[in-house]
């Protein structure tokens, strides 16, 4: 069988890498990760000391890495997020209109401009598969994507394969890429005793002008979405109506990521939790990985594994 040669994109703490190995069932392969965070690549090269570190993506020249089979990567979304800024990319519509204003040094604002070095080195690469995630977002938004990829969306929300509430959208032209089917996991499957994900948010009364702050439970045993900042949702609430903050150890299996994944000497509880939530739900690229053509090991492959105990 191949060794795969993959090139991670905002490569965070390598969840994508994590999904990959789950599926390749320890078999060598090639990692490229291109990361500026030196917290998260450090989570990165703890959990995978193979790791490649290429640097920032702007800098990433196409014949460094050709060839590869699988170029993936989830661009920054705030610009994007129906939850953010929701300015999108500033009108930038096309690679070619992208490469023009950066040849002229044009002074970008956000980071989800950044879809575009996606977008450059997919087409330079040219890979076998590629695969991005991002957040919902305004369909105009949606829309230039799609069209920069020429794929439509797949719309998979994590708490078919987690307690986790994740609305992402998955573009990808590995073939044949199902919806996950629901696993009717909850999050007292995780954090027994817990009833629902709980939090607050900011709500403008129309009469006083001001903003008032309800407490809200969620309905569905499922946790909120995960952000890079904890964020004021980030509360569970339990049968006997008390409450408490998510932990990062929780937090880490609402991502279905092994507990002590971020566990890192020198990382800072801060940069564990941005970590997790600017990650990938390992479960749902997993599935996704999996439908590559031939990737996973054959039944006797299966069968030697689980007869001799082979650490491949």
């Amino acid at each position: 069988m191949k060794d795969y040669r993959v090139l991670s994109l905002f490569d965070g703490i390598s969840c994508g890498q994590a999904a990959l190995n789950r599926v390749l069932r320890n078999r060598p392969y090639s990692w490229f990760a291109s990361e500026v965070d030196k917290r998260a690549m450090a989570i990165t090269q703890h959990n995978f000391p193979n790791t490649l570190q290429v640097g920032d993506v702007r800098s990433l020249e196409w014949y460094t890495f050709k060839p590869i089979d699988i170029i993936m990567g989830g661009s920054p979304c705030q610009d994007f997020s129906v939850a953010g800024n929701k300015e999108g990319m500033f009108d930038i519509v096309s690679l070619d209109q992208y490469m023009k204003l950066r040849k002229e040094n044009f002074k970008f604002k956000g980071e989800s401009y950044l879809f575009w070095e996606f977008v450059r080195l997919v087409k330079e690469i040219n890979p076998t598969y590629f695969l991005l995630e991002n957040t919902k977002m305004a369909k105009k938004w949606e829309d230039i994507i799609t069209n920069a990829l020429g794929v439509e969306p797949i719309r998979i929300n994590s708490s078919l394969v987690s307690a986790q509430s994740r609305d992402r959208f998955y573009w990808t032209n590995i073939p044949n890429v199902t919806i996950p089917e629901d696993r009717f996991i909850y999050i007292d499957d995780i954090i027994p005793g817990a009833r629902n994900g709980y939090g607050y948010g900011g709500v403008k009364n129309k009469i006083t002008g001001k903003y008032e702050y309800p407490w809200t439970e969620r309905k569905d045993h499922k946790a909120g979405c995960l952000v890079k900042n904890g964020g004021n949702r980030d509360y569970v609430r339990f049968d006997d109506n008390t409450h408490r903050k998510i932990t990062l150890t929780e937090r880490e299996l609402l991502q279905t990521l092994p507990a002590g994944y971020t566990d890192v000497p020198g990382v800072s509880t801060t940069a564990r939790k941005e970590g997790i939530g600017n990650g990938w739900t390992v479960d749902v690229i997993e599935h996704i990985l999996s439908h590559i053509p031939n990737i996973q090991p054959n039944e006797l492959y299966h069968r030697e594994v689980e007869s001799f105990g082979a650490d491949y």
